[in-house]
């Protein structure tokens, strides 16, 4: 009996072994939820392996950069490839082909001129007729990816030049500007661009109409929200507009609705995106990703569900800051896309996971990544110059008038976090003889548009906000932010910056802190990697703390 015993092995298999390839097997009813099979083992030498049987083993042990996933609470968990066949798409109609990426003779790219980017001539004449002669780096970095049809994810700081960036690729593929003279289906809408707030619509609106100039401006319709929806929708039958700029929930609604046709759209631009990701433009959001180019069953990053179509569609991202929130949803909804920055373009595939940051404090991994430029979170415009000034509560509004003198600011955005504390502010400055407005979202469409108006035209020297104008408001005269409160982390002391030292001008950001917040400073300028100045106020001059600096 043992004997016999020794002539046999007992092997524990799961669902991965075929049955046929192992020969001479005889089967057991199983026991304990294990499958047991029993055979002669072979006459010669050595150990018993799965190779000696023929069998391929696909288990494979956890690496080490699974075990740093599963310590950051990332799931490891890979679904299989598909083996579909491989079907010829070149004689489909309508599919644009996507040329190979070539990193090294995208980045980094610097032209003098708009006519190296291969804009078409029509769409350079109103550049310059605009003033517009030398691109800037992100738009000289961004412009041909997009032009040779590249997904692409482009970070910047505020006030860089972002909504150019985009918006020239679509005018020479779309409207009068465009290359060839191939006419439009009037029923077609060629690119529909998502930005997270009224302000930011109605600016890149304002950019489009400015090219496109009186005439053709009804090519581009705006759908936002707190508008007469019934009035966009007429605008939508009328126009028959190419381009549509909106904010998530009125696009969603409208298209929720059959008024708005996105199936053939050429252009998908997400403005902004990392606020787009946010849980409350989630499930507009995903109505958009999903109609938007004939893409049909697209989730957001995460959701669990059977694999999408990709359209001939072009996906856009822009934002400042790109956390990897981002380039995860880029890499589930583009193909190959790229990271575009400044003299900058990397595949995003190279793009490694970053550690979480806390709001207040510093990276708990900083080993992770490679690159440091890509990994960057946040970037701020490189001419601004940062202070920080200390005073009781009580004294922040006089503070900020004196600072306002001090500097000799002409146009002015100074930040608070509530609303409800807009209209004191307000008060104080105005019964000290200084101009000032409040601007929050409680505010009628109307009253907002008067009110930044009068903002640009000078009649408002300071402007009262909360982070509704953190991001999309673009006052290119603005010379000076200040921070009468503190920002909740450092992604909105980068935005609340960027309102000031646009397109390379100068520009003063001033935090206003009490005494026991001087620690926040101190952990916002480490974050930033930018050097905040104590300074005060003295007999109208701004005058940087020496011994502090020291």
């Amino acid at each position: 009996m043992p004997a016999l015993a020794a002539h046999r092995v007992l092997l524990l298999v799961g669902d991965s072994f075929s049955f046929r390839k192992v020969s001479g097997f005889s089967w057991v009813a199983p026991v304990r939820s294990s499958v047991r099979f029993f055979g002669r083992s072979s006459n010669e030498s050595g150990h018993l392996t799965l190779a000696s049987l023929g069998i391929k083993s696909e288990i494979e042990t956890t690496s080490v950069n699974e075990k740093n996933k599963l310590s950051q609470g990332v799931s490891t968990i890979e679904v299989p490839r598909r083996r579909d066949k491989k079907v010829n798409m070149s004689g489909i109609k309508g599919l644009r082909k996507k040329e190979r990426v070539d990193v090294e003779a995208l980045a980094p790219f610097a032209a003098k001129s708009f006519s190296e980017l291969g804009l078409p001539p029509l769409l350079i004449e109103r550049l310059e007729r605009e003033g517009y002669q030398v691109p800037t780096d992100v738009q000289a970095a961004a412009i041909p990816p997009i032009l040779k049809n590249h997904d692409v994810v482009i970070q910047s700081y505020t006030g860089s030049g972002k909504t150019l960036a985009y918006l020239l690729p679509i005018l020479s593929e779309v409207g009068p500007l465009k290359k060839d003279d191939e006419p439009r289906n009037k029923m077609d809408i060629e690119a529909v661009i998502v930005a997270p707030s009224r302000e930011l619509g109605m600016q890149i609106v304002r950019e489009f109409e400015k090219l496109l100039g009186p005439a053709d401006k009804r090519l581009v319709q705006q759908l936002v929200g707190g508008a007469n929806r019934s009035r966009q929708e007429e605008a939508l039958k009328k126009n028959k507009p190419a381009i549509i700029v909106g904010t998530p929930g009125r696009i969603a609604e409208i298209s929720a609705a059959g008024k708005l046709h996105t199936h053939s759209c050429r252009y998908l631009v997400l403005d902004e995106v990392d606020q787009l990701l946010a849980f409350s433009f989630r499930e507009d959001l995903h109505r958009i990703i999903g109609h938007v180019g004939r893409r049909s069953g697209a989730g957001l990053p995460g959701a669990n569900g059977p694999e999408t179509t990709r359209a001939d569609r072009q996906i856009i991202m822009v934002s400042a800051t790109v956390p990897f929130s981002v380039i995860r949803a880029a890499r589930s909804w583009g193909s190959d896309p790229l990271l575009v920055q400044a003299k900058n373009v990397i595949p995003l595939e190279s793009v490694a996971p970053r550690a979480p940051l806390n709001p207040l404090g510093t990276s708990s991994d900083s080993n992770l990544g490679t690159n440091l430029q890509t990994q960057a979170p946040m970037s701020l415009p490189p001419s601004l110059k940062h202070y920080y000034s200390v005073t009781r509560i009580q004294h922040k509004v006089d503070m900020l008038r004196r600072c306002v003198h001090a500097v000799d600011a002409k146009c002015v955005i100074a930040f608070m976090n509530h609303s409800k504390k807009l209209k004191d502010a307000v008060f104080k400055l105005e019964a000290r003889g200084m101009n000032a407005a409040e601007l929050h979202g409680d505010l009628s469409k109307l009253t907002r548009s008067t009110i930044l108006k009068k903002f640009r035209n000078g009649e408002v020297r300071v402007l009262l906000t909360n982070e509704l104008s953190a991001r999309g408001l673009d006052i290119p005269e603005c010379d000076l932010v200040v921070n009468l409160e503190l920002p909740t982390d450092s992604i909105h002391y980068a935005h609340r910056a960027g309102r000031t030292g646009r397109l390379g001008r100068r520009g003063t950001v001033v935090t206003i802190c009490e005494e026991a917040e001087v620690f926040v400073v101190k952990k916002l300028q480490k974050q930033l990697g930018v050097c905040i100045e104590a300074c005060d106020f003295t007999e109208g001059k701004l005058v940087v703390n020496e011994e502090e600096k020291t």
